[in-house]
């Protein structure tokens, strides 16, 4: 590598980093999503430096689409080339507002459609199956709390693990919950949330080993990880006999399936799960169908030949 090639990485990183720095410090990005930018980011840039582009002002479209082709090849789904372009086209916009770059090299490539999945849901049998238990030990209390929140409030699995003790208004049954990009929303809790928080609060002694604000513990008394809920879920749902690969997002979707099923309500089912956009909370009207015309088919006399 030239010394001209050098300098060149060396200013392409340098602007990168502050890229980072600012979803971070401005945007408040979580660091899921960072580590996630910072994957499809990290591709991007070595395909650009693979094609000896050390220059961002020197990228144009021609360039991200045969990044975009190179990737589709090496075959990653429609839906992962759009989330690398999104973090690319939020790059080059950051560059085009403070350091003046003249035009976002991105905004018109498109990524390659991958056809729609509809959210995986639990049956209300299956939930409750799941959601009964008599174990009285610690860490079968704190569990059976964990995922009546997940259902009973629709929460997002880091949503869940970030959750403080003065995040429970006791009185109201009533969360304060800190979702995607620091958004803090107001989400109601059921009696029987209510009453498996009770019995968690009084185990929650047992796993205490030092002052911590998390509602959730893991056994050594430090805030519970994303990752030890999901094996705590896949250790009920085998012990439960169920057949689904449950996973915690899973009781988001059937939290908004189910209500929306029984209010039809959107844009409270909106509301409660924190959607910055009705669109993205639309997709639960597509289950909701579902469950229609299943009922149709099932009951209606002319359904059937």
């Amino acid at each position: 590598m030239s010394k001209a090639q050098a300098t060149g990485v060396t200013e392409w990183q340098i602007q990168l980093d502050r890229f980072f720095i600012y979803l971070e410090s401005e945007r408040k990005y979580s660091k899921h999503t960072l580590s996630a930018y910072r994957r499809d980011l990290q591709a991007f840039s070595q395909f650009c430096l693979e094609q000896d582009q050390t220059s961002w002002a020197g990228i144009d479209e021609a360039l991200v689409r045969r990044f975009v082709s190179a990737q589709h090849r090496k075959g990653l789904s429609g839906r992962s080339l759009q989330r690398r372009l999104s973090a690319v086209r939020s790059l080059f916009n950051y560059l085009c507002r403070h350091h003046g770059l003249a035009n976002n090299p991105a905004d018109g490539v498109p990524a390659p459609k991958s056809p729609k999945r509809l959210p995986e849901t639990l049956g209300v049998d299956q939930l409750n199956n799941l959601l009964t238990t008599s174990d009285d030990d610690p860490l079968a209390r704190r569990d059976h709390a964990m995922l009546e929140l997940l259902y009973g409030c629709g929460l997002r699995l880091s949503e869940l693990t970030g959750l403080n003790l003065a995040d429970v208004d006791w009185q109201q049954q009533i969360l304060s919950v800190t979702g995607k990009g620091n958004k803090q929303r107001r989400i109601p809790f059921g009696e029987k949330a209510a009453a498996a928080l009770k019995l968690w609060m009084k185990a929650r002694t047992m796993l205490l080993k030092q002052e911590e604000e998390a509602l959730f513990l893991s056994k050594m008394g430090r805030r519970i990880s994303n990752r030890s809920v999901q094996m705590r879920l896949k250790h009920w749902a085998l012990k439960k006999g169920l057949d689904s690969n449950a996973y915690p997002h899973m009781f988001r979707h059937s939290f908004a399936s189910h209500i929306l099923e029984s209010s039809g309500d959107l844009r409270a089912v909106q509301e409660l799960l924190g959607h910055a956009n009705l669109s993205t909370t639309q997709i639960y009207t597509h289950l909701d169908f579902q469950h229609l015309a299943g009922v149709y088919d099932k009951a209606h006399p002319r359904s059937r030949k």
